[in-house]
């Protein structure tokens, strides 16, 4: 029987050539690669600076930490969100004062930022999920009119656009990933980009143990970290970019595969985009309504289908509760999707004959519970 994972990562022999050239060069730390990945990234997103770092939860810190954000101060974010989007803030003693979402887009809904704005808020961090924007309009508008920064967490979403531009490029700091599952990896590892060069110049020092700029090796002029992107990565990155919007495409088939199959079934709703964007697929995400979603989870799984229940609403994880005591229907659109979203097996590799078949199976396990 076939097996289909929920996520894997294309890697042809351009990466693994690559990657082993540099292996070869000795040069595994501190070499050309990052700088010339840095260049590359910065030049596809429309920014002007790039700081390659370790992985994505890295490139969010630094970016708060650039921004100056201080213990106690509030950022307006969302609660459906992966867990680093709140965590990049209490690193700091920020406060992560969340909103509620859209029900067709799964982002920050923006009609509710005027009743959560306080005399606390110094920040918004903007998450566009899984691959599509947040109404970056009506968010950057409002910023304007509060005069704050905006952080955009861009690391389920590069080579996505809104209204033309790329997203992590609009506002005043943006943030991607590259971990395996996502649109290009580079195994771990992530990237600041801005077109501010005072932030890109505190986050190169930050994650370099907080050095100078200088290249004086031992000279810290403030805290710093080891946020580094080493050679082997970058070098992964560079032959990825390459191919970065052909994988896009191969995806964004694959998704109108799925849709095609699943659209107009009672108890399935299919992703919609939404206007002024384009989607780059981090994953294929549908809701189930009925109410079995989590029973689907195990029976797919006995047909080697593996599914996952993407993702968990911020706000009601143990560690949250504890710390702001929230309960639930503090947000509920967002806990309503949360209970229903399911992750289907998204890849390239992933044949017209797979996603039928995955989806066959999906349909007739639903069946059992409308």
């Amino acid at each position: 029987m076939k097996n289909f994972p929920v996520a894997r990562p294309f890697i042809d022999r351009k990466d693994i050539d690559g990657v082993v050239g540099v292996l070869k060069s000795g040069l595994l730390s501190f070499g050309p690669k990052y700088l010339q990945f840095e260049k590359q990234i910065a030049k596809y997103t429309g920014t002007r600076y790039a700081c390659a770092v370790s992985n994505g939860t890295c490139g969010l810190h630094l970016a708060v930490k650039a921004l100056n954000l201080h213990p106690g101060d509030e950022v307006i974010t969302s609660p459906f969100s992966f867990i680093s989007s709140s965590n990049c803030l209490l690193f700091e003693g920020v406060v992560p004062r969340f909103i509620d979402i859209q029900e067709n887009t799964f982002n920050m809904d923006p009609k509710y930022l005027d009743k959560s704005v306080t005399k606390k808020t110094k920040a918004i961090l903007a998450v566009h999920i899984f691959g599509q924007s947040a109404d970056m309009t009506e968010i950057m508008a409002f910023a304007r009119r509060h005069h704050l920064p905006v952080i955009e967490d861009s690391c389920e979403s590069l080579g996505s656009r809104y209204m033309g531009k790329m997203t992590g490029s609009i506002g005043d700091v943006g943030v991607y990933a590259f971990y395996p599952n996502k649109q290009m990896t580079t195994g771990e590892g992530g990237i600041v980009v801005t077109k501010s060069k005072k932030i890109r110049d505190i986050c190169v020092s930050l994650r370099n143990q907080g050095r100078n700029n200088r290249n004086d090796w031992l000279v810290h002029e403030r805290v710093g970290y080891n946020y580094r992107m080493d050679e082997m990565s970058a070098s992964l990155g560079i032959t990825q970019l390459h191919k970065l919007n052909w994988m896009i495409n191969e995806k964004r088939k694959i998704a109108s595969w799925y849709s095609s199959e699943l659209d107009g079934h009672r108890s399935i709703r299919v992703p919609r985009i939404g206007v002024n964007r384009t989607h780059s697929w981090f994953v294929y995400v549908i809701r189930v309504t009925n109410g079995s979603r989590d029973k689907i989870i195990k029976k797919l799984e006995r047909e080697n289908i593996f599914t996952k229940p993407y993702l968990p609403v911020i706000h009601l994880q143990p560690f949250m509760k504890q710390m702001f005591h929230y309960k639930k229907g503090a947000f509920p659109i967002a806990e309503k999707i949360s209970s229903q979203t399911l992750a289907l097996p998204f890849y390239i590799g992933l044949t017209r004959e797979d996603v039928a078949y995955i989806s066959r199976k999906l349909i007739s396990v639903i069946k059992n519970y409308d």
